[in-house]
């Protein structure tokens, strides 16, 4: 049974690919959550033109300017550092909401109330004088998930009379909080970190996100969705920069063990802070994003999804050649890097970030998942 149903999901997801740029095929799912609003907080998966906006560094950005946004409508680099449409315009576009609009768009009409994106690309969940005491800098923000709540709340203060106010305005909206926690372990490990010492922040990081979503229950958030962290040794970057001669060093995937087992330990104590909030929240629907396994899944049932399996650890975007098509030093977006003939085929965007056709395929696992959840057929105001 538990066979014929994966079969059944992986030839609802090759379907649905021939619809990826009109409609989601979970959309009516989650549609009848009846949303009105989506918010997130973040760091590149979910930025969609915060980073490139908001500095002189950051508009140097390779996901400033093609190949970058290739995929996407009219063929934009809008700041998303893939080649087109991220996890979070999939999950808007299955709830019927427009994408929420980055917020440091001037242009942004934020009072229409369809949510904000206050995701950047590049941020840690730790502040970056935090990250100072450990000798880890972030060479590309200071927007840390502090400054993103920072952020949040300018923005409901400018929106809402009251507590009172914020609740009724929020009571259809969804929060997004995270994926968040990645950069703080990257930056760790390719600033000479040990996987332990890496590990060694997590209690940190997740207690970060803890309070990030008491901050946005306080805000008024009655839906809230925590993302945990993806399996970081089957990524490029990773695999090229830890790449070891010990089989013992790889799983079945040929994905590095210990970096996954690095993301495991963040999302079991992720799991554990949920918990926690759940029985401090009792109103609130808390949830779990289970990035880990969407990405699993993906991964197990890459050939019946239409992905070139021999490509499944490259680089699309990329010169490095070899095993990973991965070079730190000739990374997507610099001069003479190319692109792979089909994007839609592979995983890897430019060995860190994932594809536009990945992104949505694990949207719609996640969808499956979290929608039985959302309770959405019950009214969470007066609870």
């Amino acid at each position: 049974m538990a066979s014929t149903r994966a079969s059944f999901y992986a030839l609802l997801s090759v379907i649905c690919s021939v619809f990826i740029l009109l409609h989601p095929c979970e959309a009516q799912e989650l549609g009848s959550c009846k949303l009105d609003s989506v918010y997130q907080l973040g760091d590149s998966t979910s930025d969609t033109g915060n980073l490139i906006h908001e500095s002189l560094i950051g508009a140097a950005s390779p996901c400033s300017h093609p190949p970058y946004g290739q995929d996407f409508p009219g063929g934009q680099a809008t700041g998303r550092c893939s080649n087109g449409f991220l996890m979070i315009d999939y999950l808007s576009r299955a709830a019927g909401v427009p994408f929420p609009d980055y917020y440091l768009n001037q242009s942004a009409a934020f009072t229409r109330g369809h949510g904000v994106n206050f995701a950047v690309a590049g941020a840690t969940a730790l502040p970056s004088d935090v990250l100072d005491q450990m000798n880890i800098s972030n060479p590309s923000t200071n927007s840390s998930l502090s400054t993103q709540l920072d952020w949040m709340f300018s923005y409901f203060n400018g929106i809402c009379f009251d507590k009172a106010d914020c609740l009724w305005k929020l009571k259809d909206a969804l929060f997004m909080v995270g994926e968040i926690g990645g950069s703080d372990y990257y930056y760790a490990l390719f600033q000479g970190k040990s996987i332990e010492e890496a590990k060694s922040l997590v209690p940190q990081v997740v207690m970060a996100i803890k309070d990030a979503v008491q901050r946005v229950i306080g805000y008024g958030a009655s839906r809230v969705v925590v993302p945990g962290s993806f399996p970081i040794g089957c990524f490029p970057v990773y695999l090229a920069r830890f790449k070891t001669n010990h089989p013992s060093a790889y799983d079945e995937s040929r994905c590095l063990k210990g970096l996954n087992g690095l993301a495991a330990y963040h999302n079991i104590l992720l799991r554990r802070v949920i918990g926690e909030l759940r029985e401090e929240n009792r109103d609130v629907i808390i949830l779990y994003g289970d990035y880990y396994n969407a990405f699993a899944s993906m991964y197990r049932g890459g050939p019946n999804l239409g992905f070139d399996m021999v490509r499944a650890q490259k680089a699309c975007c990329g010169m490095g050649g070899g095993d990973y098509n991965f070079d730190p030093n000739r990374r997507c977006g610099a001069p003479g890097v190319a692109v792979c003939p089909h994007p839609t085929k592979a995983m890897s965007w430019d060995g860190i970030q994932m594809t536009q056709r990945a992104y949505f395929v694990m949207t719609n696992w996640l969808i499956r998942d979290l929608w039985p959840k959302l309770n959405c057929n019950a009214s969470l105001i007066g609870n």
